[in-house]
């Protein structure tokens, strides 16, 4: 073999290699791209069947307490076989998350088989159905958290508005009067801040006066119910009674004490009784005046 020959069958060998590298990368690329792919839609998978078992539990107590003769072959066994095949497959997942819906699942069925006694033993339907609405209540919020923060514990969620989860709810049909008595997307919103989400809005705990006497009082204790004054002592209440009696008793001198009129100064006195003495000596006297009336009336006229 020549030298020319030689390099010719190098070169050629070496694209063969090549080809089947890129060949193979391009394979396993495909692959994992469908594992990928086969691993979303099964956890959208996951998340359509609950949705579909919790719409159909939400129908059932419906039925049951329009319908108070229903028999316990209204309510249909919960099958879940999507969640079955995620975690026997090992798609990389939030297996916490997928526990979280395993046990929601338990629960409701344990809901359904007492209500099924219930309705076989026409017996009182009230304590079961409570129990059934809570267990559905359940479902709702871990559904949520699983579709839309992808399981993850309600208090590592962050800050979410209140109307972000009603919008969900309305988008996936819960109504919000789905159960009697009740207001659906409200009870899912306050389940939800129970288990630890930071939901925005929150809760008014305090009336405007209470809100405001917090804020602007100086004296207030933080650490009181809604932020009340520290009781005083027994010493300070009694300093505090004597300083208002005292306040009290000078109002009332101010109020009923009426200053003496001033005195006239010794010469404007001397002035006034000097000219009542003159005034006295121009006027008649008494006798003066009396016989003057007296011949004046026994005059005659002329």
């Amino acid at each position: 073999m020549s030298e020319a020959q030689f390099y010719t069958f190098f070169t050629g060998g070496l694209g063969l290699l090549i080809a089947a590298a890129l060949m193979i990368a391009w394979q396993l690329w495909r692959l994992r791209d469908e594992e990928r792919d086969g691993a979303i839609s099964a956890l959208d998978g996951v998340s359509h069947e609950m949705r579909i078992n919790l719409q159909r539990m939400v129908n059932e107590v419906a039925q049951i307490v329009d319908t108070q003769e229903a028999g316990p072959d209204v309510l249909l066994p919960v099958q879940h076989p999507q969640l079955d095949g995620v975690n026997a497959s090992l798609i990389r997942t939030n297996r916490n998350a997928i526990a979280v819906i395993g046990a929601t699942y338990q629960e409701l069925e344990a809901r359904k088989m007492a209500l099924r006694a219930y309705l076989a033993q026409k017996r009182d339907l009230t304590p079961a159905l409570d129990d059934a609405m809570d267990a559905t209540i359940n479902g709702i919020a871990t559904l949520y958290m699983w579709e839309e923060h992808a399981g993850v514990r309600p208090s590592e969620a962050g800050m979410v508005r209140s109307w972000h989860v009603r919008d969900w709810m309305k988008a996936h049909g819960f109504s919000a009067h789905s159960f009697p008595g009740m207001h659906l997307r409200d009870e899912v919103v306050e389940r939800l801040r129970q288990y630890g989400l930071h939901l925005t809005p929150r809760p008014l705990t305090h009336t405007a006066h209470e809100y405001y006497s917090m804020r602007y009082d100086r004296q207030a204790d933080p650490h009181a119910p809604f932020w009340k004054r520290k009781p005083k002592t027994e010493e300070v209440m009694a300093v505090v009674g004597v300083d208002e009696a005292s306040e009290y008793i000078d109002e009332e001198f101010e109020d009923t004490y009426e200053a003496a009129p001033e005195m006239a100064e010794s010469g404007d006195m001397d002035a006034a009784l000097a000219e009542i003495e003159a005034m006295d000596e121009d006027l008649p006297d008494e006798d003066e005046a009396y016989a003057e009336d007296d011949a004046e009336a026994g005059r005659l006229p002329n």
